[in-house]
């Protein structure tokens, strides 16, 4: 069973293809960072004109890698959400023009429960320079979503049965990374640029607080957002009113290492008490890190620390968005003989939750 995998929901262009839900055969991302990188974050509009511009590239470049044609492709799935609608529909669009072109089932994907399957994949091509996992995970899993649009909790007693114990309450782990890193003058994504200052930083020389929700697997990351705000103001000696924007300009390197390393302490102890405290309540036989976040070797080091368990955890450039868990998710949809979408009616859903 071979699936074509599409990927659009945000600024990623990808494809991935992936035979009987544990081989990748080829995946092919093209970011869009760079692009956004001068406006702080995502813009919309200038994605999904991305998108357009190199949707079928991408996939023409998948099919080569796997020395594929589509006689060879047993179905495609696609992100149908959750995600930024106009990202969304072009990859939809594309997925349903080439099912119904070539008669291939087309299998709508949930993006959030796919980050959750790249984990399932045994086999990695040549190119990806990762040792990939000896096994694939066993159920019940408990899988900790971790991204710039998701933090999310869930308990999976089998395929495509599951419940989701807790979720962010307003922003993403991710986001709050993005944020701060903007107040203190690092540059887009966050999480890899706080990763980076946050090595020559004290992780002990701030302390921000860990918000309590009345569900205990639940979080929230805006408080914490703005405590680092209000700290960066008063360590200045200016005002609630000064301009975030212009804050940077105030720190010296050493305040904003630190500032850097204690806020990735806070963020990444706050996922990390959820995920343990699920551990011991449920006791399942595997614990996944899925998302963008999760190649965070922090968020690693944390969690290897609290959960005496092997912790799965799939190549970095599995991480974040990409075709591979889409397809990985659709190899599984397929084999489990769930009914393919009609091409002609499939819509998108950027709200979609688990």
């Amino acid at each position: 069973m071979v699936i074509l995998g599409i990927e659009s929901s945000c600024d990623e262009t990808a494809v991935g293809i992936v035979r009987d839900g544990h081989e990748l055969i080829a995946n092919v991302v093209n970011s869009q960072i760079d692009i956004h990188k001068a406006y702080g974050g995502v813009v919309p509009e200038v994605a999904a004109r991305s998108h357009i511009e190199v949707i079928l590239p991408v996939v023409k470049e998948a099919l080569e890698k796997a020395g594929m044609q589509w006689k060879d492709i047993d179905g495609i799935a696609v992100t149908y959400g959750p995600g930024l609608i106009g990202s969304l529909l072009i990859g939809t669009l594309t997925a349903r023009t080439l099912a119904f072109m070539f008669k291939k089932p087309l299998y709508p994907i949930n993006h959030v429960e796919a980050h959750v399957y790249a984990n399932f994949l045994t086999t990695y091509p040549s190119d990806l320079p990762f040792p990939a996992p000896a096994e694939q995970p066993k159920f019940p899993l408990l899988a900790l979503i971790v991204s710039g649009g998701h933090t999310q909790l869930a308990l999976f007693e089998d395929h495509f049965n599951y419940r989701l114990l807790g979720q962010t309450q307003d922003d993403a782990i991710g986001e709050a990374f993005d944020k701060v890193a903007k107040i203190i003058g690092l540059p887009y994504p966050g999480g890899p640029s706080i990763a980076k200052a946050a090595r020559s930083g004290n992780d002990r020389a701030h302390q921000f607080p860990k918000a309590h929700m009345k569900n205990p697997y639940d979080s929230s990351f805006s408080g914490l957002k703005t405590a680092v705000l209000r700290h960066v103001q008063a360590l200045c000696n200016v005002g609630i009113d000064f301009p975030s924007t212009e804050l940077a300009g105030l720190l010296s390197a050493s305040q904003r290492d630190d500032i850097a390393a204690s806020f990735q302490r806070t963020a990444i102890e706050t996922v990390v008490d959820k995920a343990a405290k699920a551990f011991e309540e449920y006791t399942p036989a595997s614990v996944v890190i899925a998302g963008g976040v999760a190649a965070s070797q922090e968020l690693r080091k944390q969690l290897s620390e609290r959960i005496p368990r092997q912790i799965f955890y799939a190549a970095p450039q599995l991480c974040t968005d990409n075709g591979a868990m889409i397809a990985t998710l659709g190899c599984f949809k397929a084999m489990a003989n769930i009914t393919p979408a009609d091409p002609l009616t499939l819509g998108v859903s950027p709200s979609l939750s688990m």
